[in-house]
């Protein structure tokens, strides 16, 4: 069964890990479809039918995205507000179209994984700054995972973490 795998980079040329994990995913078009919210939609006018069409194709789904300003790029956050409409999504006998359907968020952290947590510098943990996330995908009925999150971006873009982030990663989707 493939897999979606909705990118939201606002720079994927310019991204480190990222980049490098959709040039994988594109390696196995057996198992991944990615789509570029970016690529798609660059003046963020988003397709609303084609975008229900697609995720209906899908029963697992994956939303991969670089987390800043603790948060995901507002192109997501858009893709969610208008995707996920009423009568679709949620709230009627024909909605719920993606009830059952297995996500995931696949994240990248410019941030270590101890500064994410009550003694650390940010207070909360990424299971916390994500609740948003979770509590979306359960009020449609889906299946929502735990997330696959990779550190240290910020300070660490050596050859071999962004290899060990994209052998994690590949392990994460195989798993999924």
């Amino acid at each position: 069964m493939k897999t979606l795998v909705i990118v939201t980079h606002p720079n994927i040329n310019d991204s480190v890990i990222n980049k490098k994990w959709v040039e994988e995913l594109l390696k196995f078009p057996e198992r991944y479809t990615v789509h570029q919210l970016y690529e798609v939609y660059p003046d963020e006018k988003i397709d609303i039918l084609t975008e229900q069409r697609l995720v209906e194709q899908y029963e697992k789904i994956v939303f991969q995205f670089p987390y800043y300003w603790f948060n995901c790029p507002s192109l997501l956050k858009k893709w969610l507000d208008e995707v996920l409409t009423h009568g679709w999504a949620y709230g009627s006998k024909s909605g719920y179209q993606m009830k059952n359907k297995k996500i995931a968020l696949a994240i990248s952290l410019g941030v270590e994984r101890d500064e994410l947590c009550e003694s650390g510098l940010y207070k909360y943990t990424l299971q916390e700054l994500t609740r948003p996330f979770e509590l979306s995908f359960e009020y449609i009925k889906a299946d929502y995972q735990k997330p696959f999150a990779f550190y240290g971006m910020e300070h660490n873009t050596t050859q071999h973490h962004i290899a060990t982030g994209v052998k994690s990663y590949m392990a994460f989707l195989s798993e999924f």
